[in-house]
């Protein structure tokens, strides 16, 4: 059923398994599907390139895909099926550009818990489940 699941990677949480990850390996061991872990990196504002160095979006990047292959090494999938990629810009628009992309047909977003009586999902996951044009699992 899922051949394709895309899962975002929030690089900055400070958990050992991205939220999510448990969740979308069963679904690829059991459908026989591909892995592919996303990073999107936020941009720096042009009023604040001054005060970053000139190399600071590459090492922003490279940093991220170093981490990401941390993580994808640890995936017991065989090599073939797991990927990743690390993009820069808005997470919505990244993630969803990316799954269009790849031709994903499952995204899996991490989504904080409640904070508010009437919250009912991140506004990222929110977003995405609103714009992707294949399924969504939103794990908490």
């Amino acid at each position: 059923m899922y051949k394709r699941i895309v899962l975002a990677v929030d690089l900055a949480e400070p958990s050992t398994a991205p939220k999510g990850l448990a969740e979308a390996l069963e679904l690829a061991k059991a459908w026989g599907g591909s892995l592919r872990l996303v990073n999107v990196q936020p941009v720096v504002p042009a009023t604040f390139m001054e005060y970053v160095p000139a190399d600071f979006d590459a090492e922003q990047t490279k940093r991220a895909m170093d981490d990401l292959k941390a993580v994808v090494a640890k995936i017991d999938l065989p090599a073939d099926r797991k990927s990743f990629a690390a993009r820069a810009g808005g997470i919505y628009h990244e993630l969803l550009q990316e799954a269009t992309d790849w031709d994903a047909d499952l995204i899996v977003v991490g989504s904080h818990r409640p904070v508010m009586s009437d919250y009912l999902l991140g506004s990222n996951a929110k977003t995405i489940v609103r714009h992707a044009q294949c399924s969504v699992l939103v794990v908490r």
